[in-house]
């Protein structure tokens, strides 16, 4: 009778540790199982050249629409930049306006540009690379405004 009674209490025990297992692993695999979409649209400001999506400079580009992108991706997006002014120019760009506000805090935008002078009516082509941590929580959306500047 007590091996009988071993047994059953040696498989209560092994029941009750699978169950208390799987209650702690569980969460794990959920939280490593799901994922979060994050969309944006963006507005380009041009201050002293033109930005177009043709290296002919037909197609002005004024708004990016980046998709919808997963946390911990990327995605790039080339144009053209053109000088615009009757002088060489360097270019900056400048990051404003995000929505909502702490989007900054996981969402970073860098380009190629390599710090080159544009003549008058020079033409560079440019590619955006857009991250997104895989950190991010709490956003589903935002957008935020681009300014690129010619100065020189």
């Amino acid at each position: 009778m007590k091996s009988k009674e071993f047994v059953v209490a040696g498989a209560t025990i092994a029941l009750v540790t699978y169950a208390l297992a799987l209650s702690l692993v569980g969460p794990v695999l959920s939280a490593v199982q799901t994922s979060r979409t994050v969309s944006n649209t963006g507005t380009v400001k041009a201050i002293g050249v033109g930005v177009y999506w043709d290296n002919q400079c037909t197609n002005p580009l004024s708004s990016i629409n980046w998709g919808t992108l997963e946390p911990g991706s990327s995605t790039n997006v080339t144009c053209y930049i053109r000088n615009e002014g009757n002088s060489p120019s360097n270019l900056s760009m400048t990051k404003s306006n995000w929505n909502p506000p702490n989007a900054s805090n996981y969402i970073t935008l860098n380009w190629n540009y390599g710090g080159q002078i544009i003549n008058p009516s020079g033409v560079i082509q440019v590619t955006f690379t857009l991250a997104v941590s895989a950190s991010i929580q709490g956003i589903t959306s935002f957008s935020f405004d681009i300014t690129i500047i010619g100065s020189g």
